[in-house]
């Protein structure tokens, strides 16, 4: 864990802890939807990568309080950002869920990277949900503290409706239709290798092999390619002629002559 967020950590968790005991799973004390913030401002200011002071300016915040340090570590919580002494990264879930392509499937992702959120997921899905004091409870007995618990299951529920997890039903966890009970992009990521298509086949040869052979002794182009050689190659050309192609009954025939500068032959 770097330093900046060890001590985002300490700035915004230690009166907490120190009031409420600390819990021993992790969760965030915003929802998914400060992540994403988050997110796009690193899009806005930098495409994948950008510095906090630059990151706090778009989001209106003071980089050096509280409340900004508590939204990098949101971020991070959700594996939107890796964060690195006052520098933030998009990482490759980062990247997709600020692609509206891939950004529906990226939230579900996200959410399911929190370890309290899949664990209640889990549980709960398919299921209606409880009253909020029993899915406090069932936060604690996953590891949050006691006097976090209401903060928990806050950020849950939030997080929750904004992944997606309520389109079937208001009051029950699902996957978000038309994902396939997929939590992951990684199959459609932007950066994901594809294949290329086979060659289409050659097509069937057509050119008779005299020609062909004609055409494998041209040499290459801007080559240098002696006049005589040149005149050896049309007589040539014109003999295959002859013997390929039947001409009318014409008193002509073709004839390659070399000349000298002057007129000479």
């Amino acid at each position: 864990m770097s330093d900046d967020i060890q001590a985002a950590e300490a700035d915004t968790a230690k009166k907490p802890e120190q009031a409420r005991g600390r819990s021993t799973i992790e969760f965030p004390y915003l929802d998914l939807s400060n992540a994403m913030e988050v997110a796009h401002a690193v899009k806005a200011v930098g495409g994948t990568s950008a510095d906090w002071p630059q990151i706090a300016i778009k989001l209106s915040m003071q980089a050096d309080g509280g409340a900004f340090r508590l939204r990098i570590l949101t971020a991070r919580v959700f594996g939107i950002v890796d964060n690195d002494r006052g520098h933030v990264e998009l990482t490759d879930l980062g990247i997709r869920i600020v692609d509206p392509q891939y950004e529906r499937a990226a939230k579900v992702e996200a959410f399911m990277r929190v370890q309290l959120f899949k664990a209640l997921y889990d549980k709960l899905v398919g299921q209606t949900l409880p009253p909020p004091q029993a899915l406090e409870r069932m936060a604690e007995q996953a590891g949050v503290a006691p006097k976090q618990k209401d903060r928990a299951r806050q950020s849950f529920i939030r997080s929750a409706k904004q992944a997606g997890m309520f389109d079937l039903s208001p009051d029950r966890l699902a996957m978000p239709p038309g994902l396939n009970g997929q939590s992951s992009a990684a199959k459609t990521a932007p950066d994901t290798v594809t294949a290329p298509p086979p060659p289409p086949p050659p097509p069937p040869e057509t050119l008779h092999p005299f020609v062909k052979g004609l055409l494998d002794k041209l040499p290459a182009p801007d080559a240098e390619w002696a006049i005589k050689d040149r005149a050896k190659w049309l007589t040539t050309a014109a003999n295959i002629f002859d013997l390929m192609y039947s001409a009318p009954s014409e008193a002509m025939t073709i004839e390659i002559t070399v000349k000298q500068p002057g007129g000479s032959s």
